[in-house]
Formats: structure tokens, sequence, C-alpha cells
């Protein structure tokens, strides 16, 4: 009797276990199967930029996504951020050097920044180009924005040729008359 007992705990105790790892693969499997589909989804090179639309500090509306006249530079800030801050002089230069050639999106966070700070930034740095404002943060969020700055360059037809955060002003420069030639 106490033989079939113990036969019988060992035969719980190991269909337990092998409950328990199969729950256990299921939950790793689908984490994986998330994370590759959440990596599919995020804007990436030879691929179209996804559309929005944003109301800008001007109070008109520009749209991103599909065909343009001309490339396009997205770049995502936030007045609080330092590196932007940085960047921001390099910015306003290399727009003002090729002005007609490519437009200039700047896309403030506006969800995690203040309207009087970006006003102050934009004012400080001299920006000519749109300042789209991205009040509810779904610009943010289906760009998969995790960090900024952040910068999309868009071709004419309305394809990311490569995403970045900061460069060198010269390499910046470099990367835009190649997207303006091509």
């Amino acid at each position: 009797m106490k033989n079939t007992m113990m036969k019988r705990n060992v035969l719980v105790i190991l269909a337990v276990v092998v409950l328990a790892g199969i729950a256990v693969y299921q939950n790793f499997a689908t984490k994986d199967r998330q994370a590759s589909a959440n990596k599919e989804a995020a804007p990436k090179p030879n691929y179209m930029a996804p559309g929005f639309k944003l109301t800008a500090l001007d109070g008109n509306v520009y749209e991103v996504g599909g065909t343009r006249d001309k490339p396009l530079l997205v770049n995502f800030w936030a007045s609080w951020c330092g590196p932007c801050e940085l960047e921001a002089p390099d910015l306003k230069q290399l727009y003002d050097k090729y002005e007609g050639k490519i437009d200039f999106y700047a896309v403030n966070m506006t969800a995690s920044d203040r309207m009087d700070n970006i006003k102050s930034f934009v004012k400080h740095f001299e920006f000519k180009f749109p300042v789209l404002l991205d009040s509810e943060g779904k610009v943010g969020e289906l760009y998969r924005i995790s960090g900024i700055p952040m910068t999309y360059l868009v071709d004419k037809n309305g394809v990311i040729k490569e995403g970045f955060s900061i460069l060198h002003p010269d390499e910046l420069e470099k990367r835009i008359k190649q997207l303006i030639e091509s």
C-alpha cells in the first residue's frame, strides 16, 4: 500500500512539473511573439513612414505619410531634453542652409512638456520650421519613441531612409545632402 501511494504521489508531482513547464514555455513564447510584433511595427529604414497629422505652433496642420514634393526630416524632441538643446542650433543652421530643398518638422513630445517652455525653446533657437505638437503622445507611441532626440529622414516617396539619435553636425549635413540628391 505504501508503495502504491508513493508511486501515485510521484506521478502527481511529475504531472504538476510537466504542466508548470508547459505553462512557462507558453508564457515565454507569447512574450517573444509580442516583442517580435512590436519590433515589426516600429518605423524602420526602407519602409513607409507611419502616417500622422498634427497641429503646429503656427496653427497649421502638417501631415506625414505618402509621397511629398520634398524629402523630410522629422525630429522628435522636448524642451527639457539636454541633448535636444545641444542639437537645436545644428537643426536651425541646416534648415536655413537647405530651406526649399527639404522640409523639417520638429515634433515636440508635448504630453511630457509645458507649452511655455516649448515656446521659449523655439524662440531661443529661432526655429523657422514647423513645430508640431504631439499633445496626446500618440505620434510618439506610433514611432515607438523611447529616447529623444530621435530623427527620421524620409524620402519623397514617404519611405524612411534612416533613423538615428544625435549626430555630429557634419554627419547630419552629409546625410541630408544624400537624401536631397536621391
